[in-house]
């Protein structure tokens, strides 16, 4: 009898063991996977997070910037990484279809081998021109354009990014022909734009804030269905071309057979983050909107309607990135 309880109290602690291991999680800094360079608004709002997190979870979230394909690069740097938690993706089903519209021949399956961890900002972009453009306002800007029809080139940064699609959308709805300059690296559209070499520019608003009283460009319209808070003069584009309104999701992801239990260990320490005061006001100065409370499913539902908007807008105009 003894020998028995003996052999199921080893059982039993050896059943305990994992638990014990996993309620351990974090035991090690966490890399976190950025998939545009420095400076550009993904890489500003996420190091926001990633500090709040960095504090709540008592481990070190270490920003991994990894540009490359407009996302891709980052993503399969995470697909093929171990599935415990300590390499997580800024990404959301969003961009991952995207990317998959524009690239079938993608390393990797993302509704197989990702899985979405929660959102924690949305931003609008900023419709920005050269001060050479002879537009005061966004109808100005659309009369020009449709007077001049492929005149005008605009950046972004890179085939299939939301400030592309976002422009895209725009020459749609307002029926004006722009000519798109995509950039590996979103502060190179900046410079070139500040310079004069490109006349426009979509830009989400974490990167617009330090340009914002430059001489060399001008403000027309944000992306938003209001106007910003952050630039309370700049019409919202939609008041202009009715029914226009794009929006920068950003959120979390880890490789797909990460264990549920880290999933909603980080996703609780996500929400954790967009409730501190600190984070909140961090956000608001760059003009990034704090997602509510939301779990992984929530998260996968809202970046999946997004989808819903792009995917089809990339096999309307037929881009490819291939």
């Amino acid at each position: 009898m003894l020998q028995r309880r003996t052999l199921m109290g080893a059982a039993a602690g050896l059943l305990a063991a994992p638990r014990l291991a996993r309620a351990a999680w974090p035991d090690r800094p966490i890399r976190l996977m950025i998939p545009y360079g420095g400076g550009g608004q993904t890489d500003v709002v996420a190091r926001l997070v990633a500090d709040a997190m960095s504090r709540n979870l008592g481990q070190a979230v270490t920003p991994d910037n990894r540009p490359g394909a407009a996302g891709v690069v980052a993503a399969e740097a995470v697909v093929r990484s171990p599935p415990d938690g300590y390499t997580l993706l800024v990404g959301t089903r969003n961009t991952q279809a995207i990317n998959e519209a524009l690239r079938p021949n993608l390393p990797f399956a993302h509704a197989r081998d990702l899985v979405t961890i929660g959102l924690y900002a949305t931003t609008p972009n900023i419709l920005l021109v050269h001060s050479s453009v002879p537009a005061r306002n966004l109808a100005e800007f659309i009369a020009y354009a449709k007077a001049n029809p492929g005149r005008l080139n605009y950046a972004s940064s890179g085939i299939g990014a939301t400030t592309h699609l976002s422009m895209e959308l725009l020459s749609e709805k307002a029926g004006i022909e722009l000519i798109h300059v995509p950039y590996r690296q979103s502060t190179q559209g900046m410079t070139d734009l500040l310079a004069g070499r490109v006349q426009a520019r979509l830009v989400g608003l974490p990167e617009a804030e330090p340009v914002k009283a430059d001489p060399a460009i001008r403000a027309l319209g944000v992306t938003s269905p209001r106007r910003s808070p952050n630039w309370p003069e700049v019409q919202a584009i939609g008041e202009v071309v009715p029914g226009y309104e794009a929006l920068n999701l950003f959120g979390l992801m880890a490789h797909a057979q990460t264990p549920r239990e880290v999933v909603l260990r980080l996703n609780e320490s996500l929400n954790q983050a967009l409730a501190t005061r600190e984070l909140q006001e961090a956000f608001a100065r760059v003009g990034a909107d704090p997602a509510p409370p939301n779990t992984p499913e929530q998260a996968e539902d809202r970046a999946l309607a997004q989808a819903n908007l792009w995917v089809p807008m990339i096999r309307r105009l037929n881009l490819s990135a291939q």
